[in-house]
């Protein structure tokens, strides 16, 4: 053979890093080895790879971006090979490329990996934190094994299971003027500053829930950081809504804020497992899947909490 496993994932690494400099520190490896891997892969084939952008990184060719999917299947066909016989033996062990909603990824996954390494010490997994369009990109891309998210934005060729129910909140300070009210109404806030979490996808659904009951809300504060919406509103710069809601209920800067249930009658909202409909099932990936079960089945407190 005129080229080596590693040499592909290295190839691969860089495609996904966009430079050289990305994918060594992602691998633990040194610079030199992923330019020599991916100058032996361009000098066998006789092909250019990558076009080098000075001070600027990568960007793959026509004729790259065609062989980083025939590499991606090579690989995964070399990964299965490996795990079916670690199958054959009894054991389960390998890497798994998990994503997870990177609002709620804090909340969820130390525990769920805990309880994964109990259960099934070999499996490593390796966590993306990402946007819902992230999410979607990178699972339809095959970088991702399984996705925790919300069921938003789901296309038809994914696959969702839904896990726990996940209700939304207002977000207020624990000064509001509401913070004694069980529950709250958005049409009771429209006058109110609104801070909206401003992630691609999220940003838009949150908008809709508001205009689906008819409602404008007075849009004072964006940002795509969670604990940034909690910070200003914990503060009095305004309300919020969220369906990731945390233990605690101080901001990091130590002001306190509440979470009071919406009392309009909204789409039901599931946390749950995503994945491409059209790949087979890794077994390690169902291994997790059946964790992901186990550790939320009887959480109805976090369905409260998430």
């Amino acid at each position: 053979m005129r080229y080596t496993l590693k040499q592909l994932s290295y190839f691969v690494a860089a495609a996904d890093a966009g430079s050289i400099t990305a994918a060594a520190r992602q691998l633990h490896i040194s610079q030199p080895s992923i330019s020599a891997a991916i100058a032996q892969l361009e000098s066998r084939f006789g092909l250019e790879l990558f076009v080098r952008h000075h001070a600027q990184g990568l960007s793959l060719t026509p004729t790259g971006q065609r062989l980083l999917a025939e590499a991606r299947h090579l690989l995964a066909q070399a990964r299965d090979f490996h795990e079916g016989a670690i199958e054959l033996a009894g054991g389960a062990a390998g890497d798994i490329d998990i994503g997870c909603f990177v609002t709620f990824a804090p909340m969820v996954i130390p525990g769920l990996l805990r309880s994964l390494r109990r259960a099934h010490p070999e499996i490593r997994v390796r966590l993306h934190e990402h946007d819902i369009e992230g999410l979607l990109e990178g699972l339809r891309e095959g970088r991702f094994d399984l996705a925790l998210t919300y069921d938003l934005n789901i296309g038809s060729d994914m696959a969702f299971e839904g896990l726990a129910d996940v209700p939304l909140h207002a977000m207020l300070s624990a000064e509001h003027r509401f913070a004694r009210r069980p529950a709250v109404a958005l049409g009771d806030l429209l006058n109110e500053p609104f801070v909206l979490l401003a992630l691609p996808g999220s940003r838009d659904y949150f908008l809709s829930l508001f205009y689906g009951l008819g409602l404008r809300p007075n849009l004072a504060h964006e940002s795509p950081s969670f604990e940034m919406v909690r910070g200003l509103v914990a503060n009095g710069y305004g309300y919020s809504v969220m369906h990731s809601r945390p233990v605690s209920e101080v901001a990091l800067d130590g002001m306190r804020l509440i979470y009071r249930p919406v009392v309009e009658a909204l789409r039901p909202t599931r946390l749950g497992l995503l994945r491409r409909r059209d790949l087979r099932e890794r077994r390690i990936a169902a291994l997790f899947a059946d964790q992901c079960r186990i550790w939320f089945t009887g959480r109805g407190a976090f369905a409260d909490r998430g």
